[in-house]
C-alpha cells in the first residue's frame, strides 16, 4: 500500500481513513473515503451506521461471510474483499466505475465519538449532515446516493423524510421503516431481536472499546477506538435499548421519531424486499414502495439469505443500473425498468417476472374459511357452529385445504379474520401460512435469517385489536397500537391479523395450511445453530417473542378458543394470482 499525504493508494483506489465530518453541535464523526486514483469529481455512494466502518465482513462476521462466498464465489470475483464491510457496498466493485464510496461511523460507534443512540432523531440528522458534507467535497460531483442493507437501509427511509438537497437517489435493500410494527413489536407483541442484535453487532464496536476490541485487518487500528474507555463509561455513553422498548408498550412518539414519514419522501427510490425476511424486513419495503410520495420508485423482491443478492452479480447490476441513471445520467436501460420486479418463488426455484403495480391488479382475493370438521380450509363458510379450544403454548390448531387440483400462485399481502375468546384478559395470536407436499412433509425455505422458514407469518395481541379504519385495507389491516383493550374472559372478540406479504407457486397435489398458535412458530425439525450465533433456528430465526415481562404465562398461557359459524366467519384472505397473459 502506497501512503500519500491524504491517505493511501491501494487496489486501484485512493483511500482516506478517518476523515473528519463535523456536526453542527461540535461532535466530529469519522469517515473512510474510497475514490478513483484519477483526480476528478465523482458521484457518491454513502452509508452511515453503527457496525464499524473498519471491520471487514470476513473479520467481524466470519461465519456469514464464509457461507456467502462458498455458495456464491462471484461475490469475491474481481475484489480482494479486504474493504468489504458488513451490509455495505464493496468499494473495489464501485470505484472502478467512477464512484466515490463513503462510509461513516455513526455517532458513538466505531471511530466516531458521542452518545450512541441507535435509530434516533439525532442519528438521522447526522446522516443528513453527512450527505451534505459529501456533496461539498472537491472530489464529489454533488450527487449523493445511499445504499446498504438492513440498518444501512432503514436509516435511508428516515433521512429521506428530511429531504437533504443533495440526496439524489436511495437503494433501500431489506430495510424496515416502522420501528414499532417491524423492529420491536409484531402485532403489539414485544420481539426480543434487539436483545440479541445490539450486544452482538453494536455494543462490541461502540466508540471507546478500543484495544479491548477488534482491529482493522487493513490498517491495524482498533475499529472502535482510538480511546479505550472503562466499561462504566461505555454504558453511560449509550441508550439502553431494551429498557427503552420495555418502557414504551404502545406506539408513541418514541417509535414515531424512529419511523419513516412517507409523505415527506420524494427522492427516487429502489426498494428491495426479501420474501423470506419475515420478522423484520419485507414489510417496510412494501410499505415504502406503496406509500412514499416519490413519483419515481421501483420495487424488487427476491428470496434467499439476508445478504445474498445485495452482493451477487444480480444485485450489484441492479444497483448500478439504478444509480448510473440517477447519479451519472448514464443510459443504463433504467428508463425501461418496470415498476415491480419479482423473483416468483416455487418450491424448487425462482422465476423472474415484471409487474406494473403492487399489490397485483389481477389478484383474486379469496377467502378460505376455517372449518371445524377435520380442521379444513374451504371457500365456503361453515354451515354450523363450533368452538375449538387450544393450549396457546402447545401445538395450536392447523387448518388445511384439500390437495390442490391445479398449480396455484399466492403472491401479495395476506390477512386473517378470527373470532376468539380467552380464559384470561388477553391472548397472543401467532399465525403461520404453510405449504405441505403430498407426502406430508412441509415446504420450507431459506429465509433471510433462518434456513427453514414457512411461507408467511403474522402476529396480533388481542388487546391491540383496535384498527385505524382510514389506513386499513381488506388485505392489510392497520392496528393503531395506541391503547390496550383487555378481553373479558370468555367473551368473543373479532381480530383482524396482518400476515406479511409473501409469494409461492403451490404445485398441484400440495396443501396450503394455516396454523394458529399462541407462541412462536417452530417447524418441528432439527434446529440449526451457525457458528457465532447465540440462538437456535427453528423457523423464525432471531425474531422471537419470549420476554417474560411482556408475556406473563398466567395471561398468555390461558386456553384460547376459536369460534366458527356463519355469523362468525373466521377466514384467511389469500391473494390468488391468475396466470399472466403473455406480453
Amino acid at each position: 500500500m502506497q501512503h500519500t499525504e491524504t491517505g493511501a493508494v491501494a487496489d486501484g483506489m485512493r483511500i482516506d481513513w478517518d476523515v473528519p465530518v463535523p456536526m453542527p453541535d461540535g461532535v466530529v464523526l469519522r469517515a473512510d473515503v474510497f475514490r478513483p486514483e484519477v483526480p476528478g469529481r465523482y458521484p457518491v455512494i454513502l452509508s452511515m451506521g453503527p457496525y464499524a466502518k473498519g471491520l471487514a465482513f470476513a473479520e467481524g462476521f466470519p461465519g456469514g461471510w464464509q457461507r456467502l462466498v462458498e455458495r456464491f464465489p462471484e461475490v469475491v470475483r474481481g475484489t480482494s474483499a479486504r474493504y468489504a464491510c458488513f451490509e455495505v457496498v464493496d468499494p473495489e466493485k464501485w470505484v472502478p466505475d467512477g464512484y466515490a464510496c463513503v462510509r461513516v461511523d455513526s455517532r458513538g460507534a466505531g471511530r466516531s465519538p458521542g452518545f450512541l443512540d441507535p435509530k434516533s432523531e439525532q442519528e438521522t440528522h447526522d446522516l443528513y449532515e453527512c450527505i451534505e458534507w459529501a456533496a461539498r467535497q472537491p472530489w464529489s460531483s454533488g450527487k449523493v446516493g445511499l445504499n446498504g442493507i438492513s440498518y444501512y437501509a432503514t436509516n435511508q427511509w428516515y433521512v429521506a423524510s428530511l429531504q437533504p438537497p443533495h440526496l439524489a437517489a436511495i437503494c433501500v435493500w431489506e430495510g424496515a421503516a416502522d420501528y414499532y410494527r417491524e423492529n420491536t413489536h409484531h402485532g403489539g407483541i414485544l420481539c426480543t431481536f434487539h436483545e440479541m442484535l445490539y450486544p452482538w453487532a453494536v455494543w462490541r464496536v461502540q466508540h471507546g472499546v478500543g484495544d479491548r476490541g477488534l482491529r482493522s485487518a487493513v490498517t491495524g487500528e482498533p475499529v472502535a477506538g482510538p480511546p479505550t474507555l472503562p466499561e462504566a463509561t461505555l454504558l453511560a455513553n449509550r441508550r439502553d435499548v431494551s429498557a427503552s422498548v420495555l418502557g414504551h408498550a404502545l406506539d408513541d412518539a418514541y417509535y414515531r421519531d424512529r419511523s419513516a414519514k412517507w409523505d415527506r419522501i420524494t427522492v427516487p427510490l429502489l426498494s428491495a424486499a426479501n420474501w423470506g425476511g419475515q420478522g423484520l424486513h419485507p414489510r417496510g419495503n412494501f410499505e415504502g414502495y406503496c406509500s412514499a410520495a416519490s413519483t419515481q420508485k421501483w420495487l424488487e423482491v427476491h428470496g434467499d439469505s439476508h445478504w445474498t443478492h445485495f452482493y451477487t452479480d444480480y444485485g450489484v447490476d441492479l444497483q448500478k443500473r439504478f444509480f448510473g441513471h440517477f447519479l451519472k445520467a448514464e443510459d443504463t436501460g433504467w428508463t425501461a425498468q418496470p415498476p415491480v420486479q419479482l423473483n416468483v418463488r416455487h418450491p424448487d426455484r425462482f422465476e423472474l417476472r415484471h409487474e406494473q403495480e403492487w399489490p397485483l391488479a389481477r389478484t383474486r382475493w379469496t377467502r378460505y374459511h376455517l372449518q371445524p370438521d377435520g380442521c379444513t380450509l374451504s371457500t365456503e363458510p361453515p354451515a354450523g357452529r363450533a368452538a375449538l379450544t387450544y393450549d396457546p403454548l402447545g401445538e395450536g390448531l392447523s387448518f388445511s385445504t384439500a390437495p390442490l387440483a391445479v398449480e396455484t400462485e399466492i403472491t401479495g399481502p395476506v390477512a386473517a379474520k378470527l373470532f376468539v375468546s380467552s380464559a384470561s384478559a388477553d391472548a397472543d395470536l401467532f399465525l403461520a401460512l404453510r405449504v405441505f407436499r403430498p407426502d406430508g412433509t412441509e415446504v420450507l425455505f431459506q429465509g433471510s435469517n433462518d434456513p427453514g422458514t414457512p411461507i408467511a407469518l403474522g402476529w396480533l395481541r388481542a388487546s391491540h385489536r383496535k384498527l385505524d379504519r382510514e389506513r386499513s385495507m381488506p388485505w392489510r389491516p392497520w392496528h393503531s397500537h395506541d391503547e390496550k383493550q383487555p378481553l373479558v374472559p370468555g367473551e368473543v372478540v373479532e381480530l383482524d391479523v396482518e400476515i406479511w406479504p409473501t409469494c409461492i407457486v403451490v404445485p398441484a397435489g400440495h396443501r396450503v395450511v394455516l396454523t394458529v398458535l399462541g407462541r412462536d412458530f417452530d417447524h418441528g425439525g432439527p434446529s440449526v445453530r451457525f457458528p457465532g450465533m447465540t440462538y437456535d433456528m427453528t423457523g423464525v430465526g432471531p425474531f422471537r417473542h419470549d420476554n417474560p415481562v411482556d408475556r406473563p404465562r398466567e395471561t398468555f398461557g390461558a386456553p384460547v378458543t376459536l369460534h366458527l359459524s356463519p355469523d362468525r366467519p373466521s377466514h384467511v384472505l389469500l391473494p390468488i394470482i391468475p396466470t399472466k397473459t403473455p406480453e
